[in-house]
């Protein structure tokens, strides 16, 4: 590949654990909210709501309407109260990838121009970036909500690009998503290193990573 001088990083699941932040938040959820429960039961109801989020790929208002009518609720809460309820908790429970901070000091440390491209609203994206407070590593930060464009589509790893000023042959995208993150990101013309988390690889994608990793860490032998 040709010499790096920009990274392109992903959010959710690669310098956001949501893995745990929502494990964390669902605990609390179940806690509270179904504390009727008897402990198996309410084992199984922690369970089912993390099974049910699908790694956080659910659309939120039917995630909601589920959660509404299939947990065990001891009298009915509506999605509306559930939503208010995430809303008022969610954040609370965020945690960094192992090792995130780690590394952003250490490419920055390295001189590397550093770009973030996430999915998602706006605003949760931006609280979620602060709660972790990364904001200041990165030259430029690609919100789906708020350009309108989404992974996996090329078009908005080409707008990142633009805004830092990179060309793709010289910049490298790390996300853990295959089709979102680093089948994107190829079509865009980057090398890519994929961070092996909960999806497996689809060997009908046409494309193959760079590297690919299983802790964050990893990066500093590569780049």
């Amino acid at each position: 590949m040709n010499e790096t001088r920009c990274l392109l990083f992903d959010l959710d699941n690669t310098l956001m654990d949501r893995d745990a932040t929502f494990r964390s938040f669902a605990s609390q959820f179940v806690k509270e909210l179904l504390s009727h429960l008897p402990q198996e039961a309410a084992e199984q109801a922690l369970e089912e709501m993390i099974v049910r989020d699908a790694d956080g790929y659910r659309d939120k208002d039917g995630y909601f309407a589920e959660l509404s009518e299939v947990l065990p609720w001891n009298e009915p809460v509506s999605a509306a109260q559930i939503r208010a309820y995430y809303d008022l908790n969610y954040f609370g429970h965020g945690a960094p990838m192992r090792h995130a901070k780690e590394i952003l000091d250490y490419c920055r440390g390295r001189g590397y121009t550093m770009g973030l491209v996430t999915n998602g609203k706006t605003e949760l994206q931006y609280r979620k970036i602060d709660l972790l407070g990364i904001r200041p590593y990165f030259t430029d930060i690609v919100i789906s909500g708020e350009v309108g464009i989404s992974k996996p589509d090329p078009d908005i790893y080409r707008l990142a690009l633009e805004r830092l000023g990179a060309a793709a042959t010289e910049t490298l995208f790390i996300g853990d998503h295959p089709v979102n993150d680093i089948w994107g990101a190829a079509k865009a013309g980057m090398q890519t290193i994929w961070l092996k988390r909960n999806h497996a690889w689809d060997p009908k994608l046409d494309v193959t990573p760079w590297k690919t990793i299983r802790e964050l860490d990893e990066l500093t032998g590569l780049i």
